[in-house]
Order: C-alpha cells, then structure tokens, then sequence
C-alpha cells in the first residue's frame, strides 16, 4: 500500500510517496506529482524510513513519573488550567505550540486559548524562525503574505539569497534555483559565511553581520539615482511616507555602504548594477535576515527595494520569505502566534467580533498575548501558572536555554504533548501525553509558497497516542466547552478552518480558503495540493485602507564593536543533515554521518590567538553560559566571527548545547530573537586522552567525561569521548562479555573489545598521544564473527576507509569520491553522480562535490 503524504522537515513542503513494507516499516520516494518538489527530496526527507521506529517513543500518559489512563491525565490537565484561570485569570495560562503541528492542530488549540480561556497567551516556535517576516509583511503589504511561489524562482533571472545557506537548509528548493542558473540567470549569495551555497554565487558579499539596512538602503538609493524606480508603480499603488527618500540619502551612497558593510565598493557596485540590470528578480531571504534585533527593519528594506521597483506580483519579480517549518505557514494562518488571530484577523474590535460570532465563544482575547520570550520570561517570574508545551523543545531551543530550564522547573504545572519520551523538556514536565508522530498524522499543512498539502497516516496509532488536535479538544471538554469541541475527525476541523477564512471576508483579506472545503469526509482524503491566494498583488492591490502597500523608512543601527571580554560574535544555525534538537533525524544512520559531533567554525586568525587546534576541543563562553565544541578552523568565517549549529541536546551530548549560549534580545517588532550575533569568547580545551565507545544497542551507562556525544548506528551507537579522568567510569560503559585487550603505555593507548558468543558487542579504543583507527570498519563488525585484526581496527590485508560522508542520500564517503575522481579521470560532478550516485538525489552535496574536484585537478597539476 502507498500512501501520498508531505515531509516532515523544512517549509518547502516536498510530496512523499509512501509504501508500506512491514508493520513498522516504509520505503520513502519523492511525489513525482507534487508541485513543491517534482520528485524530488532531500537526504532528510530520503531518510523519513528510518525514523518511524517506537524505540524511545512515548507511548502512554504519565503523570509524574506513574503511567496514567487517558482520563485520569486529561481530567488532572483541565482541572489545574482551570483552576489557575479561575484564581489568577485567563492571563496566568499559556500554551508554547510548534511548527511541527498540523494546521488542524493549530487551530484547535488557538480556539481553545484565544476564544475560550480568553487569552492570547498562545504562542509558537515559529516566533524563533520568521515572526519578523510577518511583522514585515503586516507593515509592508497590511497582511502576511508571501506573494512568491516556487514557479517565481523558475522564471527570475537574477536570484537573490540573503542570509540562507539554501543547499542545506532548503536543498529541494535549492536545485530550482540551480536549474534556473544553469539556463542563465545569476545567483547572489549576501552572508558572512562563505557556505556552500556562497561556493556556487556568481557573486558572494560577506557582510559585517547585522548591516543588511545599510546594504539594501544603498541598493534602493542606487536604483533612484540610476532611474530603475518604477515610478507609475510608486505613484499608483505605493503610499511613500513624507521625508523618505531624504532619510535614504544619509549614508547610502556607494562608499558609506561599503564601509558599513566591510565590503569593497567594487562587488557592492557589481551587485548594484546587476540587480538594475535585471528585471525579473527574486529575492530570497530567510533566518539570517528574520534572527536578528532589527529582523524587522532588514525584512521591510527588502520589500521596499522590490516595491519601488515594481518587482512585486509579476513572474519571476518577487521578494521571497523561505520558512524554516514545516507547518509554520499553517500556524500563520490559524493564528498560531500570539499577536494574530486565526485567518489573518487582527485585535481590532471589529476582527475580535467577528471570530467571537463565529466561534459562538463567551470571551476573545482582547489583545495580542506574550511572544514566546515573554512568555517564558512570565515562567520564570511566577506569572503564568500553568503552561502546556507542544512538539516542541524549549528547553534546548529557547535564547538563554539554561535559564528557560530553571523557570520550566519552577513552573507550578507544566503538561508536555511530544512523541519522544526523553527530551530536556519532557524531563520537566509534570504530565506528559503521547502525540502521534508524523507516520501517524492526518491533516494538512501549508508550505513556504501557500501550498497546503494533504499529511495522511501511514500506520496505526501506537499504544495510546493520540493526535493533537483530540488531546486539546479533549481538555476543551472538560473545562466546559463540548459543544465547540466535539470534532470527531480532522476533516471537520478544516472544514471549519475554510468557513472562518471567508467568514465576513468580502475581499478584504486575501486569504481565503473559498471552493476548498466541498465533498465532504472523502473530498477531504482526497484533496490535492493547491496554492492559495493565486498571485498575490498582481493587479497592484494591496490589503490595506486604501489598497496601497507601504514603504517603510527604515535606517542602519549602529553595530557594536567588539568587548574586551567578548571579542567575537557566535552565530547559531542548521546542518544539511539535521533538524532541530535531532529527536527525529538523530535516529537515522545516516543522517549522523556527514557531521558526527558539533563543530564551533573560526577563522585561523582567531583559532591561533586563542590556541585552538583544528579537529581539538574548544569552549565557546558567552554572558549567558558556555559549552564546548569541536573545533573546525577555515577561513570560511569572517575574522572575529564563530558559527556553532542548534542541534545537540543534553539527551546526545555533554557538550554543543548552544541554546545556554543565546541571549534573549529580540526584535522590538516582531520579539524574535537575535541568535546571529551574540558576544562571545573561545578558548583551547585539552584533555589527558580521547577515544571512542562502539557498543550494540545503548552502553551499560552512559559516558561519564569531558567530552562525549552520541551518533547512531544501525546496529547501535557510537560515543566520540574525550576526557581527563580515570578511564574506569568508561569501562563501566562495557556490556558483560568475554573481554580481549590491548595497551601501549608509551602511546596511552588502551583498546578493548568484547564478545559473546564470538561476536562483537562493543569496542573501546583510547589513546593519550596516538592515532585512533577509522570508524567503518568496526561498526561493520558489530554482531560480525570476531576478525583477528579487531584490535587493530582495520581488516585483514590493509586499511579500508571511506573518509567522512559527504552524501547522505547514498551513503558515500570523501575517500571514495576523491579515489574516483583519480582513478576513473571524472571530470565534473555530473561525473561523480553517474560513477557513484552522488549527489543526484537532492543535491545538497554537488557544492562539495565541485570542491572536492577542484581540490583533486589543482593537487594533479
């Protein structure tokens, strides 16, 4: 059986065919049929299959530590929000909900908070990763809308990408965009880190972080002093406020910008002349454009560029917000944060009026609640009783998550709905219900460009989990509210979700979900992908008053210089091969081979002045906390810059927690953080020896030193250690068996390996001053008959060592490819595909496949 569906991952909402292999098992192709994709997906997405075990799910209620019936726990929940609504009023009440959810999940609950405990003290994770494209699209065009679709990057001819590492973080989107350039346009890359996106730009601007204003004013004065305003646009359907364009001439000329942005004017110039040049343009922005203190301003400089062009509502012509969720859209649309209401209303009376008839609720919010600082911030202060998180993790994902922790373990009730029975959140949690995870949800979701896409269930409900929505609209009931709650499926939900986008809508909203709600329960099931909102501002119109959009005067912030205690700035973002604090993709094998172990990335400048080695240990402190890291020296970093990823949680990790290192200033519009340049320090790490623990399955305990972090294997898990303690408390990591050992005291070596039966259970291989064996070939022995070589830890007749993975998708390593290119004279990446697979799937990897080559023809001249 096969099952059409969408990808769990990122906002470019890939199709996903599924087909049933077993109980618990399922092959994963890309949806040939589905516009977002084509077929297509990435490695992530390639991968789905190999997370959709029960191994660590959380498969029934818990109230503290004691399984718990359903109506014992649902009873417990209602009873104490109640209570505390009752006491303290609606506002001591919270929910923190997620991306994560379906649209029909996020409707439920914002009814629940919104028009029925009466406060808007609902918010999302997507308040992290693209409030400030909302709040730049309200001031902008008076309603939140992407105007762009994918078919808009098909068609450009210039593609501008601001603050996106599109190859890794949205890889599927990312070969549209190479496709378009291979028929001819040209691709800009504005950020910091020479990425592997920035390898493949015709033109990449390393900017000073935070200077994006700067740069877009100084293109937008360029564009007025070289006549490529579209001034019949302007005149008919933008409102320009008095003064503007004097304030945009104060340091927007050519060599103000270049300085503020530490660029040469020469490539500020080429860029300049290449986007009057070129029409049909699409800018493509996303988190290091939105995770800033004035992600605002940066979003609203680059709309006004586009709207005083007139490169909006046309073919090809777009400014493009790319999301980071997967159902961050249909949060938008529902009223997901917590200064919206659902279907794109507002606190207005006339709005709250309308959704209260329409609710037939006793109450509606009368003003936006706490964004999700605020909110955690009211934790911690003891204002907010009671708080109900949703699929989401804030504990390691939250700016300051150390201190976001504390306040979760003062919070007199805290109720968790997750699928995962052991995250730095559940551990907090006072009741924990079990949600269905992706194989097992059924709704909808909307993708970056207004897609929604049917989500269908793959398998049954395991134990007793249950989907979202019915948790919710369970507790709904029990506070009092059955008639509003009594769903009994999700298609009713939608269904209520279409009525309320064209309730009291006579156009001046545009979305709408009209004509998408017919054929009742199997009109539902069936329905196929389709953007709402066709295009958006083609005819020149625009949400608001008087139909016009706005631009808004938005000037450069000063940057601070670097402190005396705090030199540097951190930067936070995503591998290509994880998400978020990995509970899903670190289950997958191969998901965890491209990068084993979180890397803090410097220049060699500064690696130097701190005495930091390549491939050693590093501690990144900051105001907030600190952590440590491996170390990857490259000039990819901007001198004065470091870049760490989000994903490592205390459940995998001692060390890269980067949430205890954020700080929680957000934008004063939009209240998202700032997690692209927080003050940092980094210095040298040594340790007596560094080793790594193969074990089949989970070790005895887990390991307790310095450095140790987790990385899945098919068979069980590999720990990379390294520690300045007695190895004792490692050995007793060991699972019981026949022992065989070896040392070199002159080296520090120690290398154990244990076998029942004959066969490997586990492996310790240490050293002091030594070199450590390759990793490939004893994982392929695990549960193997015992080579005599094991010790060695490399097989009869010679080392064999794939090198680091560098696609995903096929598993195919460094050493493979470079061997290839030698001995087969592969000449392109095209090449390396037909001979290996490589990068033919998504794509991700042909940036480091190109490198690779380039590399290999410079060493054979």
């Amino acid at each position: 059986m096969s099952v059409r569906t969408t990808c769990a991952y990122c906002g470019v909402g890939c199709g996903i065919v599924a087909t049933l292999t077993g109980e618990r098992s399922v092959e994963i192709a890309g949806d040939a049929d589905h516009p977002a994709n084509r077929g297509r997906l990435c490695s992530k997405g390639t991968h789905l299959g190999e997370t959709v075990g029960l191994d660590g799910r959380l498969l029934h209620p818990m109230i503290g530590q004691r399984r718990a019936g359903w109506d014992k726990a649902l009873d417990l929940v209602a009873r104490r929000f109640r209570a505390a609504v009752a006491e303290h009023g609606p506002d001591s009440v919270a929910f923190y909900v997620s991306g994560q959810l379906l649209t029909e999940d996020y409707y439920v609950a914002n009814k629940l908070m919104k028009g029925f405990i009466g406060s808007a003290n609902i918010d999302t994770n997507s308040r992290l990763c693209m409030s400030s494209a909302v709040a730049g699209h309200l001031r902008a065009f008076g309603e939140d809308v992407v105007p762009a679709s994918y078919d808009d990057v098909d068609g450009a001819d210039l593609i501008v990408l601001v603050g996106s590492n599109t190859a890794w973080c949205h890889p599927v989107l990312y070969q549209r965009v190479r496709a378009r350039c291979a028929a001819g346009a040209r691709m800009v890359v504005i950020d910091p880190r020479r990425t592997e996106t920035a390898e493949e730009a015709d033109l990449h601007l390393r900017l000073r972080p935070g200077s994006d204003v700067a740069l877009m004013n100084g293109l937008l004065a360029w564009c007025r002093d070289h006549d490529a305003l579209d001034r019949d646009f302007l005149r008919d359907h933008v409102a320009v406020p008095d003064g503007f364009w004097q304030q945009l001439a104060d340091g927007s000329d050519l060599w103000s910008v270049a300085r503020a942005c530490d660029l040469a004017p020469a490539e500020l110039r080429r860029f300049y002349e290449l986007f009057v040049a070129t029409p049909r343009t699409v800018t493509l922005f996303s988190q290091g454009v939105n995770q800033s203190v004035t992600g605002t301003d940066q979003v609203n400089a680059i709309l006004n560029v586009h709207l005083a062009t007139g490169r909006i509502g046309k073919p090809g012509a777009q400014p493009f917000s790319v999301t980071g969720q997967p159902n961050a859209m249909g949060g938008r649309e529902v009223g997901g944060l917590a200064t919206t209401l659902a279907a794109h209303l507002d606190f207005s009376p006339p709005s709250r009026a309308l959704v209260q008839r329409f609710w037939g609720s006793p109450t509606v919010a009368a003003k936006p609640g706490l964004k999700a600082v605020d909110l955690f911030r009211a934790v911690e202060e003891g204002r907010i009783k009671a708080l109900w998180v949703m699929a989401t993790n804030p504990a390691v994902s939250m700016p300051d998550a150390g201190r976001v922790r504390d306040a979760l373990a003062r919070c007199p009730f805290v109720v968790v709905s997750d699928v995962v029975e052991e995250t730095d959140t559940v551990r907090l949690a006072h009741v924990r219900l079990p949600a269905a995870a992706w194989g097992e949800k059924d709704g909808t979701v909307t993708n970056s460009d207004r897609t929604v896409s049917r989500q269908r269930a793959i398998f049954p409900l395991p134990g007793e989990a249950r989907p979202d929505w019915w948790i919710v609209a369970q507790v709904a009931r029990r506070m009092g509210w059955r008639t509003p709650f009594a769903y009994d499926r999700p298609a009713e939900i939608w269904r209520e979700h279409v009525r309320l986008s064209t309730y009291g809508n006579a156009g001046e909203r545009l979305f709408s979900l009209a004509g998408h709600a017919a054929g009742g329960n199997a009109g539902y099931d069936a329905l196929a992908p389709f953007r709402w909102g066709g295009t958006p501002f083609a005819d020149g119109r625009f949400p608001t008053a008087d139909g016009r959009a706005r631009l808004v005067a938005v000037a450069q912030k000063p940057l601070a210089a670097p402190l005396r205690d705090w030199p540097l700035l951190l930067n936070t973002g995503r591998y290509r091969d994880q998400w978020h604090s990995m509970t899903r993709t670190g289950l997958a094998p191969r998901l965890a081979r491209h990068r084993e172990e979180p890397l803090v990335e410097l220049h060699p400048d500064d690696a130097a002045a701190a005495g930091v080695a390549d491939g050693g240990l590093a501690r990144v402190t900051t105001p907030q906390g600190e952590t440590l890291y491996r170390a990857r020296v490259t000039d990819a970093q901007r001198r004065g810059e470091l870049f760490v990823p989000i994903h490592w949680t205390a459940q995998i990790a001692s060390g890269g927690r980067t949430g205890r290192l954020t700080r929680a200033q957000v934008d004063p519009f939009s209240g998202q953080p700032g997690f692209k340049s927080c003050p940092a320090a980094v210095d040298a790490v040594t340790t007596a020896w560094r080793g790594f623990l193969l074990v089949s399955g989970e070790p005895a305990h887990r390991p307790d030193c310095l450095w140790a972090t987790r990385v899945s294997l098919a068979t069980g898990s590999l720990w990379e250690l390294a520690g300045d303690g007695a190895l004792a408390a490692i050995e007793a990591c060991l699972p019981a068996g026949e022992r065989i050992e070896a040392a070199d005291r002159a080296r520090g070596t120690r290398r154990v390996a244990v076998l029942a039966e004959g066969r490997l259970r586990a492996a310790l291989f240490v050293t002091a001053t030594g070199e450590l064996p390759p990793r490939d070939w004893l994982i392929a022995q695990l549960n193997a008959p015992a080579a005599p070589t094991l010790l060695a830890g490399r097989p009869p007749g010679g080392a064999v060592d794939r090198g680091a993975i560098i696609c995903a998708c096929f598993d195919v390593g460094l050493r493979t490819i470079t061997a290839a290119i030698r001995d087969r004279s592969l000449a392109d990446v095209a090449a390396i595909g037909a001979a290996l697979g490589a990068g033919t799937n998504c794509g991700s990897c042909r940036p480091a496949l190109a490198r690779l080559l380039a590399t290999e023809t410079n060493d054979a001249a």
